[in-house]
């Protein structure tokens, strides 16, 4: 009897069926998560900043390595070489960090082009060197009216454009001048609870994915066009 293939389409000898033993048969790194916050605001008193500094004091205390990125003197994106000295910083940072925290301010509706320009400025590629890929986020915002989610919104897009494993819990601070006290400490409420809850989430999914995320994001389209690339080359070779 003629077998019949059920998926033509497929090269068979590049589909990957994972098994969980690939999923659990490491040795878990033991060094502190490692962490990137970035916000979008520059303004002196800046609410997603003092959020910001709210996510990293909870990160450290949950055992997580943090570094903030001061986007003050970051150029607009194709407005300066990458080798401009706050490219090449974010960019370091990037590759560095296991796992992110964006937040921005919600501004028309949206996020802020401080925000956005940060992201811009990190590649997808750098080499044969990918970022962002498999790292973890977690996203919020913060909005001087009534809570919206526009911003978060948003960024949950970039993140998995950046081929990020975006958690689902998130964090809007509403009325946020309201929020945070003279020395620029988050008020004790449901608002700061929720950002807790967003810091321990991300911890436990950046400890769960770092050490298998080459395997999570290993895609048949580019083991194919790998393939394809390779046996390009060779026959370019031949010729």
């Amino acid at each position: 009897m003629e077998t019949i293939d059920i998926l033509p389409n497929i090269d068979n000898t590049l589909l990957s069926k994972t098994h969980v033993s690939e999923l659990t048969n490491y040795t878990p790194s033991t060094h502190a998560p490692r962490f990137l916050l970035l916000y979008g605001s520059l303004r002196e008193r800046s609410y997603s900043k003092l959020l910001i500094l709210e996510a990293a004091r909870l990160l450290e205390a949950l055992g997580g390595e943090v570094k903030i990125f001061d986007p003050h003197g970051l150029p607009l994106p194709d407005d300066a070489p990458d080798t401009h000295s706050k490219v090449q910083e974010l960019r370091e940072l990037a590759l560095w960090s296991e796992g992110m925290v964006w937040c921005s301010p919600e501004r028309h509706g949206a996020m802020t082009g401080i925000m956005k320009a940060q992201i811009d400025w990190i590649p997808l590629t750098m080499g044969a060197v990918r970022p962002t890929q498999g790292k973890t986020l977690a996203v919020m915002e913060v909005s001087g009216g009534s809570q919206s989610f526009n911003a978060v919104n948003q960024m949950r897009i970039l993140g998995r454009w950046m081929r990020m494993i975006t958690i689902p819990n998130q964090s809007s601070v509403a009325k946020a001048f309201q929020e945070f006290n003279e020395d620029g400490r988050m008020k004790p409420s449901a608002y700061y609870d929720r950002v807790v809850d967003v810091m321990e989430e991300l911890v436990k999914f950046t400890l769960l994915t770092r050490d298998v995320s080459g395997l999570l994001v290993d895609r048949y389209s580019e083991r194919k066009e790998s393939v394809d690339a390779l046996s390009s080359r060779v026959n370019q070779q031949k010729i």
